[in-house]
């Protein structure tokens, strides 16, 4: 559970500003962003595969330079 305090003279967008830092940091918004939907077990892996060859296919034009 991610929780932030009031400081001594903090305003409340500084808190906020605070919390927000501390969700993005510990990963919880691009959790809940990836789990709204379900995504079946064999689209993940397909998904993955993609990203994985355009990655490999980036090096390898990136080092014929």
């Amino acid at each position: 559970m991610t929780s932030v305090v009031l400081r001594q003279n903090e305003s409340q967008d500084q808190l906020l500003k605070r919390f927000r830092k501390k969700i993005v940091k510990s990963g919880i918004l691009s959790t809940v962003r990836r789990k709204r939907w379900f995504v079946s077990k064999s689209e993940t892996n397909r998904v993955e595969r993609n990203k994985t060859l355009r990655r490999l296919k980036r090096r390898t034009v990136s080092n014929k330079d």
